[in-house]
């Protein structure tokens, strides 16, 4: 794990699987018709229940780059934020990153989410650069934290080693520090 402190907020990385983590929200890498198959949706689906599916559902289809918030089933979290980072096709850009990474940012603020995780978005069935997702996702988290009180917390959860890694490598290089010993 490492951190950063932006303002009052922090950032952190850590490595693990986000349906396992304590925060009041956590990011969906959505779809822009908001099914949850594989990936991150379907482990929060098999986890949470058929119930946030359902409620995302009912609120789409969204603009690709929009994000929407339902509770989270039986997860321990509030809420899930579905961040629609590829439409149909399946395919993302980082504009489309950085727009959805600023939407998930914003409907925490709207609702005053102390505390949020997010996937790398993208990097999955979407095919992008983790390493290009870690630079556009944490320099719109610290933009954002630069100018908001909400979230007060963060985190960007990491499957995998590799990805870890690389996460790690550019968070080190845009806010200082040395690598954590793993």
């Amino acid at each position: 794990m490492i951190s950063t402190v932006v303002g009052s907020n922090t950032i952190r990385v850590v490595q693990g699987d986000i349906t396992a983590r304590e925060t009041v929200a956590i990011v969906n890498a959505a779809n822009n018709h908001l099914w949850m198959g594989s990936g991150v949706a379907g482990a929060i689906k098999a986890k949470g229940g058929d119930v946030i599916e359902k409620e995302a559902m009912a609120q789409g289809p969204i603009a690709v780059g929009e994000a929407v918030v339902t509770t989270a089933g039986a997860l321990s979290n509030e809420y899930v934020i579905h961040a629609a980072g590829m439409g149909q096709d399946l395919r993302t850009s980082a504009e489309i990153i950085a727009e959805v990474t600023r939407n998930s940012l914003k409907r925490c603020a709207e609702r005053q989410i102390e505390s949020v995780a997010f996937p790398t978005i993208g990097t999955g069935v979407g095919g992008f650069s983790i390493t290009e997702c870690a630079r556009i996702m944490l320099e719109n988290a610290r933009a954002h934290l630069a100018d908001n009180a909400y979230p007060s917390l963060v985190e960007f959860v990491i499957w995998g080693e590799i990805g870890y890694g690389e996460f790690l490598t550019v968070f080190t290089e845009m806010f200082g520090g040395e690598k954590p010993d793993e």
